[in-house]
């Protein structure tokens, strides 16, 4: 763990969680009672927090991760990633525990299922966080999972001026103290519309926005790509088209590219057109993290890449 009195400032600072990944590639996806052989098993690092942050850092950002680990070998595979990319990490080591695991199933589509173990003593306290952690930074990264150390990461960056972002995908308890700290909110397709009790997409980002204060409320929607209202009108981009080996990560990714392109002072819909291209390149390749590719590899995608269909190009132009 870094010096107290010596942190140092830093472009992105993540706090949320890590992951290690075991990758079981399926012939075909059993049903209820049934068998299904596997050819492999991969185990590899990732986490949402943690992920987002090694790709910004691979991108040339100056970042740090803050989390907490068990003291087994997994967390020395997290030890080693984080030092070999670079990122300033301030761990918390829990003795005698093991760290976050999942179990990630795929098809022979890159769709995944994902099963996880975690240690209650790995939870991140508000108690353990320091504010040096926190305000020495352009930007700050949450994922909620530990809601109230979150909250409080927020908190401190929005006294400080410090632009939060957010992933969320569950209903934590807490969680809409959180959101009320939230600049940047990208959550996942059906959250919205769960946290708003509507099955109307335009309807809950627009809501959110109204009740919590969001800069911007934000969906990814996989396929049919990102749907972001801003407060005056919605901004959509389609997905573009790969070979998908795996979708592990493409959350993770994109949120890193929405971050990147912030921390540059892109437009917004150019933001969300280069994490769609991160995101869908990351899926190209085995892991969270496999398919991080350089920012002129995502540029070029951008420039000449094949898209998806235009999902929600008819709703949007019945909103003008």
């Amino acid at each position: 763990m870094a010096d107290f009195g010596n942190i140092s400032q830093v472009d992105l600072v993540g706090v949320g969680l890590n992951a290690t990944d075991t990758l079981i590639p399926l012939s075909h996806y059993p049903a209820p009672g049934t068998k299904a052989s596997f050819r492999s098993t991969t185990i590899l690092p990732g986490g949402q927090v943690a992920s987002t942050v090694i790709a910004c850092q691979q991108w040339g950002l100056r970042t740090r991760y803050v989390g907490k680990l068990g003291d087994d070998e997994a967390a020395v595979l997290h030890q080693r990633e984080f030092a070999r990319a670079g990122v300033e990490t301030e761990i918390i080591t829990v003795p005698e525990a093991a760290s976050l695991q999942s179990l990630i199933l795929l098809d022979n589509n890159g769709e995944r299922t994902v099963l996880n173990r975690r240690d209650e003593r790995l939870a991140l306290k508000p108690s353990e966080l320091r504010r040096e952690w926190i305000v020495n930074a352009r930007a700050l990264h949450v994922d909620g999972y530990d809601t109230s150390a979150a909250t409080l990461a927020a908190q401190w960056a929005r006294e400080a001026g410090v632009p939060v972002i957010a992933d969320l995908d569950e209903l934590y308890p807490g969680v809409e103290a959180l959101i009320e700290k939230i600049d940047y909110l990208i959550v996942s397709r059906d959250f919205p519309c769960r946290l708003m009790q509507t099955e109307d997409l335009e309807q809950a980002l627009r809501r959110i926005q109204q009740c919590f204060g969001c800069k911007l409320s934000a969906a990814t929607l996989g396929e049919d790509g990102v749907l972001a209202w801003d407060g005056v009108q919605f901004h959509y981009t389609p997905a573009y088209w790969v070979e998908v080996a795996d979708t592990t990560g493409a959350g993770d990714i994109f949120h890193a590219g929405f971050i990147y392109g912030l921390l540059q002072g892109w437009p917004l819909d150019h933001q969300l057109d280069f994490a769609c291209a991160a995101a869908a390149l990351n899926c190209t390749a085995i892991g969270a993290r496999g398919g991080i590719r350089p920012v002129e590899e995502i540029q070029a995608l951008m420039a000449g890449g094949k898209r998806h269909p235009e999902a929600y190009q008819a709703q949007l132009l019945s909103t003008k």
